[in-house]
């Protein structure tokens, strides 16, 4: 299946990074966050790749155009640096378009400006470019396949926040700080799954997850899969750090092409 990463966002949160860089591009070892993506989607066979591009997109052009896997793979070299042996492939078999789709496009938009590289694909996977996970990704799709009256589904992730919820009374007098009574908070994670239909569901300037999506849950049209491990996004300064932190540590869950290699086609390096 053809795969959709919005990747055109300014990233204002995460200001020490996307000043010079588009967050889609923030380095998570040797690789930025949206290869660690792309190569996860890669491990579950999704090679086909479409860049929904904005802010600094030329940047992202730039890195793949000059992709060099000797930065993060094992290779010999030999005649004094003419002859380089790369011991894995990582990105051979990836197909990846590139779409300038407006430096302030919000993502319904974005979609929309892709549809033609989709073409007639009944089934088809999105994500934001700023998100990691662990999650069973055929079995997702699968499941959303054996539901043939959804348009679309998405992961539902914990929220990884806590909160001190404050109860107060009639003077401003606080009688109760504590967690919250609900930890069971789910959020949206991304991890769309799509049918073509989507494209029936939004209207011109319209966001995806507002009004399309309302009206998806009112006819009962949206789904989601619940996923209880691992996941996190890099949205600002500090999830940045714990990415870094994670990685320095060879703590990586969202890597499972490592622990299971010989999952699909692309998980054979």
């Amino acid at each position: 299946m053809k795969v959709v990463l919005f990747c055109g966002g300014l990233g204002t949160r995460l200001r020490e990074h996307s000043d010079t860089i588009p967050k889609a591009l923030a380095p998570i070892g040797y690789r930025p966050i949206l290869w660690h993506l792309m190569r996860y989607y890669a491990h579950y066979g999704h090679t086909q790749f479409i860049l929904c591009l904005g802010y600094r997109g030329d940047l992202i052009r730039e890195y793949f155009l000059n992709y060099d896997s000797a930065m993060s793979v094992d290779f010999t070299l030999r005649t004094h640096g003419r002859d380089v042996t790369l011991h894995e492939r990582e990105i051979d078999d990836w197909q990846i378009t590139f779409v300038d789709t407006g430096l302030h496009s919000n993502i319904g938009q974005r979609l929309l400006r892709v549809r033609k590289y989709i073409g007639d694909d009944a089934v088809f996977l999105a994500n934001y470019a700023d998100g990691l996970s662990d999650l069973p990704l055929d079995d997702h799709v699968g499941r959303f396949l054996t539901q043939p009256d959804l348009t679309g589904t998405f992961a539902a992730v914990p929220s990884a926040q806590s909160f001190h919820v404050v109860n107060t009374d009639d003077r401003g007098i606080v009688t109760r700080l504590g967690a919250m009574p609900d930890q069971r908070l789910l959020i949206n994670g991304g991890f769309f799954v799509f049918r073509n239909s989507i494209f029936d569901c939004i209207n011109e300037g319209e966001e995806l997850v507002e009004e399309p999506f309302a009206r998806l849950i009112a006819a009962r049209k949206l789904g989601a899969y619940t996923w209880d491990g691992f996941w996190r996004c890099m949205d600002t300064f500090k999830d940045k750090i714990s990415f870094d932190r994670m990685e320095a540590r060879g703590e990586c869950p969202w890597m499972i092409w490592q622990r299971h290699p010989a999952n699909g086609p692309a998980g054979r390096a």
